[in-house]
């Protein structure tokens, strides 16, 4: 019984590390139609959303039947209680690429008001900070978990930059608003998205240790 319940969290695993790279792609595709204005890449983002949710509802569904089927106790149910909660997150991402992937759809043929220098430095973060979630949850390791939320901080710092010079391109000319909001607006998608990859961390980290961030504990 235990071999085939190890089995199905085996797979569990592959089932998140499938769905991380997707939502992995999602971002670097939106990150790309941002850089190179490539409606193509934009395009890729929006169509990932949906395989994104495709694959929250497989994990999902594997979850629930773990947890009906085998009544894991302890870590085990830690475990499938923890990539419940990353799954939301990871779906979560996908939406937000998307949204990003959108906007630059609209921004298509623009001139940009402003080099695209820190928002492409966001985007690398937070793919960084994605990818290291969902390592750390494969790999068990509460270190790599606990040193996402150092790189929250560096993308935050990243939004205020960007956030400060948009605002201060309106207010030198407020013909640049419509561009300077939109921009914005992916500014916050993208701290947004490096939260929710912290959210997975934290996750991860009550998963192995039985303690949540936010002082929760099994």
């Amino acid at each position: 019984m235990r071999s085939r319940f190890d089995k199905q969290l085996n797979q569990l695993n592959n089932d998140l590390m499938e769905m991380g790279a997707l939502t992995e792609h999602a971002i670097k595709s939106a990150a790309l139609a941002l850089s190179e204005q490539d409606e193509s890449a934009a395009k890729r983002a929006i169509e990932l959303e949906r395989e994104i949710d495709a694959q929250e509802r497989i994990v999902e569904s594997l979850c629930l039947k773990l947890l009906l089927e085998q009544q894991p106790v302890a870590g085990d149910l830690r475990l499938i209680s923890a990539a419940l909660k990353m799954i939301t997150d990871l779906e979560r991402i996908g939406d937000q690429a998307a949204d990003i992937a959108e906007i630059i759809l609209r921004l298509h043929g623009q001139s940009y008001i402003k080099p695209m220098l820190h928002l492409p430095q966001m985007a690398m973060r937070v793919i960084e900070m994605v990818t290291g979630s969902i390592d750390a949850f494969v790999r068990k390791d509460s270190e790599k978990a606990r040193g996402i939320f150092k790189l929250d901080d560096a993308v935050d710092e990243l939004f205020r930059t960007v956030k400060n010079e948009l605002v201060e391109l309106i207010r030198r000319d407020a013909s640049n608003s419509e561009q300077a909001v939109d921009l914005i607006m992916i500014a916050k998608y993208f701290e947004r998205i490096g939260d929710h990859a912290q959210n997975i961390a934290e996750w991860v980290e009550f998963s192995l240790t039985g303690v949540h961030k936010n002082g929760e504990k099994e």
